[in-house]
């Protein structure tokens, strides 16, 4: 099934997109049963925003070896994880902020995990029964502030820093998706999510092993290679096979 956050003449609203129809929901699609209110749009005619309202995003960090060659670190013996804030949520096609206490925004393309339901010590054989599915995410970076800083938190928690979407879908395997990322359709990333080193079913178990998971809580689950700058003006795009296109501009 394929979720959506759609924008409406009365507001937020959640739908479910088959085919070229976004059928809008009367309740939003963490509930229990999916209520359909009997309207629905085209999809061109739709606007997607941030698919989920994370509580918090968990991110991980130096996922593929060569993200982490890259930067000339030691691969890490299990999950390096951050925290997003909530403020830091970007709808689909809106605009990435780039702050004035930078002098460097990075891109990030990654896949996403949004969770369904609440989920505290979960395995991993039966972590799917907490995830509504998977969409695109752009962990951006001021890739400047992080070195100075030490810690990530100031660095990637800017608002904006965190697109979303568009859509979310469970019909998919995760490990074994293509992910990339353009800069003004100029190819920057371009790798698999079966280079993945600690899968979405552990990166889940892990992590609700330390905290509670909340519905439409997200876990970014960490970027290829190939990271580098973007200028004011730049369009990113992340896409992600089977899921769709991020598509965010920078502005200032």
């Amino acid at each position: 099934m394929k979720y959506a956050r759609v924008q409406t003449a009365n507001g937020p609203c959640y739908a479910i997109v088959e085919n070229d129809a976004v059928k809008l929901l009367s309740n939003s699609y963490f509930d229990d049963k999916l209520e359909f209110s009997g309207n629905q749009i085209d999809i061109k005619d739709a606007v997607f925003l941030a698919p989920c309202l994370p509580s918090k995003a968990l991110c991980v960090g130096f996922n593929y070896k060569d993200h982490a060659q890259e930067f000339d670190t030691v691969f890490p013996p299990r999950p390096s994880i951050f925290i997003k804030p909530s403020t830091a949520l970007l709808n689909p096609l809106d605009t990435i902020i780039y702050p004035p206490q930078s002098h460097r925004v990075d891109y990030e393309a990654e896949l996403c995990i949004v969770i369904s339901r609440k989920a505290r010590n979960i395995k991993a054989e039966n972590w799917m029964d907490y995830v509504l599915g998977f969409t695109c995410a752009n962990d951006v970076t001021a890739r400047d502030l992080q070195d100075k800083n030490q810690q990530w938190s100031v660095a990637k928690g800017f608002d904006t820093f965190m697109p979303l979407g568009p859509i979310v879908t469970d019909e998919v395997d995760p490990d074994s998706l293509r992910i990339q990322c353009r800069v003004n359709s100029a190819v920057k990333q371009d790798s698999s999510t079966a280079s993945l080193h600690f899968k979405p079913a552990m990166l889940v178990e892990y992590l609700s092993a330390a905290m509670t998971l909340l519905p439409g809580d997200v876990i970014l689950t960490g970027t290829p290679s190939g990271i580098s700058p973007m200028s004011i003006g730049d369009v990113v795009e992340v896409e992600i096979e089977g899921i769709g296109i991020l598509r965010n501009t920078i502005g200032e």
